[in-house]
Formats: C-alpha cells, structure tokens, sequence
C-alpha cells in the first residue's frame, strides 16, 4: 500500500478502492472528469490527505501522464495543491480539509466574468427584446448567486469553527 494512503492503518484496500471509485462515480455524475474524480477521491480516502504522483499512479493503476494531467486540472479547480516532499525533489498532492470552501470562494472571479459578458448581452441585444430580457434574468440570477455565495462562506466559516475548533 503506498505510503501516503494509510500509514499504519488496518484498512483493507479492497475497501478503500471500492469507496474511491464509488465516490469518484458520483464526482463524474456531477461534471467532473473521470480521472481528476478518482484523484480527488483517492487522496480525500487517505488519512494524510497528500501522495505523490507515484503513490497515485500505483493506487489507482494509472500512468504519470494520467496523474499529471489530473492534479493539473484539480489545482486549477482549487481543489488540491501541490506541494514539495521535504528533503526530496518530489511532488506531493494534498487535499486540505477546507477544500470545498476554497473551491466555492475561487468561483468568485468566474461568477464576475459571466455577469460582465451578460453585461454586455443584455446591452448588444436590447433589454426590451426577448433575448435582452433573457439575458438580464440570467445576469440578476448570477448576482444573486455571488451575493448569496459570500453570506454563505462567511456563515460556513463560523460553524465550521463550532464543530471542529478551526
């Protein structure tokens, strides 16, 4: 069992793969792809929360390039960061214990990005067409969204240092 997954732990590795891909099925289901799916699953299933490229190519039985392409699209995500293994040239990959929360509040930027761009729709199309009108619904839903987004991350902050002190 690679040295990341679980140091010293009893688990049988049937299981943890079980609950890896089953979780990583359902990443899919919501939009994620296969591969950064079963990456993100395989390192939040180990009790460091951090393996090398090696250590998931071995886990999951896939190639460096499979893993590298992976984590490239979870750090662009938020979703994982790299970092360098101490004393060593090589990569480490960990998922923090907030990496939702990080993931949601990196959303801010794209959220800005589709309110300009229908921004600018709403103005090329007339707000009086149907079209423009579409548009500027679309653009007060995403309003709303980031404006929502940030009372929830703040409300999030507050009960998560209720159940566990952080």
């Amino acid at each position: 069992m690679p040295k990341g997954t679980d140091e010293g732990a009893a688990r049988d590795s049937e299981v943890v793969s079980r609950f890896v891909e089953q979780f990583a099925a359902q990443l899919v289901e919501a939009g994620m792809p296969r591969m950064p799916a079963r990456i993100f699953a395989a390192l939040l299933a180990s009790d460091s929360g951090a393996l090398t490229s090696a250590e998931l190519g071995e886990q999951l039985q896939v190639s460096p390039a499979a893993v590298s392409g992976a984590v490239r699209y979870l750090t662009q995500q938020h979703m994982v960061s790299r970092e360098r293994e101490p004393g060593s040239r090589r990569d480490l990959f960990r998922v923090h214990s907030n990496q939702w929360y990080e993931a949601l509040a990196n959303r801010d930027g794209v959220l800005k990005r589709w309110e300009n761009a229908l921004n600018d729709g709403v103005v090329s199309l007339g707000a009086d067409t149907p079209a423009g009108r579409r548009m500027a619904e679309t653009l007060a839903f995403f309003e709303f969204v980031e404006l929502e987004l940030h009372g929830m991350l703040e409300r999030w902050r507050v009960h998560r240092a209720s159940l566990f002190g952080k």
